[in-house]
């Protein structure tokens, strides 16, 4: 640059210091470890994108000086010039592909502040768009005004995105992509644009319309298996005589597939089958258990779903998922009765520890009297009941601390709500397809995790499939649906608008 043009906008930049104080560095005083004199460092604000676009010097802890980020903005616009083709669009995006992969990780997080900021739809034609719907609203013109405001908010980042596709690995470069932003996102809401934009145009382009059901089996390709052993989730996969025994004869896996990520099950549900409901994950992972008679089974468990994309979060497969599955199993096994899971409660040991106080005074005072006579000479005290609970795990069920986790199970799954929604992840994902809680399990999953989890208790959530609609449309409504069984062990019912952590 020369110095003509760099004195106005280094001028213009004091002036603007000037007139934000607020933006200033501000002196930030340590103590040193070796000696009592104190070090002053200077804490330097976080610039926009628009300040460093506009700015001539980088600031400490930018990646990109100013004249990059000029440079790699402008290549962004290039991507999305209107004046050149569908194709010449996306070959610059490829090329932007190829820096990106050989680029620091720093440097990709200024490649999505960009896409997130400086590609947000325009708000004075937006603004006069909503005015215009605003003054045609009960008129003839009402339809075509509200055209008019869609196609305003569509913002330019949507038409990036819709360029990078076009390559043939774009999808999965944007999927991973996103996957990789989701940890920066906690501390820099800046990026929520982004984030969410590419949740909508996934929503799209994963369209359970576009994805294909296939079963895996111990006879699909060796990289499909490895990919299904490092994306298990619920229960790992030790050897690969476990994961043989997944995919054995009597087993079934299924995943959905799409066209553009070949060979890379975007979700995969295991099922066994067993003549009842089961209540412990043992015998479904034991390699050296009889195989399943498919002849009299008449039980299909669903034992493990799990999510492969972290890119996809908030894109949901499951609800279609399973009901592929039941109608691909129904046709094979017609005699197939229950559909119905065995699956982990992850937050319950969390939730119980905030809540032990309140349920142990939700509790009878006849429950809480045997209680305390199981704790012997301990006092009863909500810590004492937790250890206690750490003790009786591998125990009887029968015991009153087992009996007591066990109702307090049921309150979890059946009454907790963070922000209006069911608070263990798994029971919003059963209970959002329509799924009823079932039963309790005690000691069903004695693994170091599950003990971890739950104390190794686990429950069946049932899907009866007549009432899938009916117990999705009641959950909307606060109730979520439950057995008999479920709603007598429950300590207290919660009313549906309660919200917030509470038990």
């Amino acid at each position: 640059m020369n110095t003509p043009a760099w004195i106005p906008r280094r001028v213009a930049g004091l002036l603007s210091e000037r007139k934000n104080p607020q933006k200033q560095a501000k002196p930030i005083v340590k103590q040193s470890p070796v000696a009592t004199e104190k070090i002053v460092e200077t804490a330097v604000p976080v610039r926009t994108t628009a300040e460093r676009l506009a700015a001539t010097l980088r600031q400490t802890g930018e990646a990109l000086s100013p004249r990059q980020l000029r440079r790699l903005h402008d290549d962004l616009r290039a991507i999305i010039d209107p004046t050149v083709s569908e194709v010449e669009g996306g070959r610059r995006a490829r090329t932007l592909v190829d820096w990106y992969t050989q680029a620091p990780a720093e440097q990709r997080q200024d490649l999505w502040r960009l896409m997130s900021e400086q590609f947000m739809a325009d708000p004075e034609t937006v603004r006069a768009a909503q005015a215009q719907y605003t003054a045609a609203v009960g008129t003839p013109d009402e339809a075509a005004a509200e055209v008019l405001v869609r196609r305003a908010t569509v913002s330019p980042r949507r038409r990036l995105l819709q360029r990078f596709s076009v390559n043939p690995d774009g999808i999965r470069f944007l999927v991973d992509l996103r996957a990789e932003m989701q940890a920066a996102l906690k501390g820099e809401r800046r990026l929520y644009a982004l984030d969410v934009e590419m949740e909508y145009m996934f929503s799209t382009w994963f369209d359970v319309g576009f994805l294909e059901l296939h079963r895996i089996s111990w006879d699909s390709p060796a990289s499909l298996v490895e990919k299904l052993i490092r994306y298990e989730a619920v229960h790992d996969i030790r050897s690969w005589d476990d994961v043989k025994n997944r995919l054995d004869s009597d087993r079934r896996c299924y995943g959905f597939f799409h066209p553009r990520l070949p060979g890379e099950p975007l979700i995969f549900v295991e099922v066994a089958f067993t003549p009842d409901i089961a209540d412990s994950i043992t015998p479904l992972l034991d390699e050296k258990g009889a195989p399943a008679d498919l002849q009299r089974a008449r039980t299909a468990i669903f034992y493990s779903i799990s999510n492969t994309q972290p890119g996809l979060k908030g894109v949901s497969f499951g609800d279609s998922l399973i009901k592929r599955v039941v109608e691909t199993l129904q046709a094979e096994l017609p005699r197939l009765r229950t559909f119905a899971t065995l699956s982990p409660i992850p937050g319950l040991r969390s939730w119980l520890g905030r809540q032990a106080a309140t349920l142990l005074e939700w509790t009878p005072p006849r429950e809480r009297d045997e209680l305390a006579r199981a704790l012997g000479p301990e006092p009863l005290t909500p810590v004492s009941l937790l250890a206690a609970l750490d003790r009786a795990a591998a125990g009887d069920s029968d015991g009153a601390v087992a009996r007591w986790l066990q109702r307090c199970a049921a309150q979890y799954l059946a009454q907790a709500r963070v922000q209006g929604r069911p608070a263990d992840a798994v029971a919003r994902f059963h209970l959002g397809n329509g799924a009823r809680i079932e039963r309790i399990n005690w000691a069903a999953d004695p693994s170091p995790k599950g003990m971890r989890q739950s104390w190794g208790v686990m429950v069946n959530y049932l899907y009866d499939l007549p009432r899938l609609d009916r117990n999705r449309a009641a959950l909307a409504r606060g109730k979520a649906a439950a057995s008999a069984t479920i709603a007598g062990l429950c300590l207290r019912e919660i009313s549906p608008e309660t919200t917030g952590d509470k038990p």
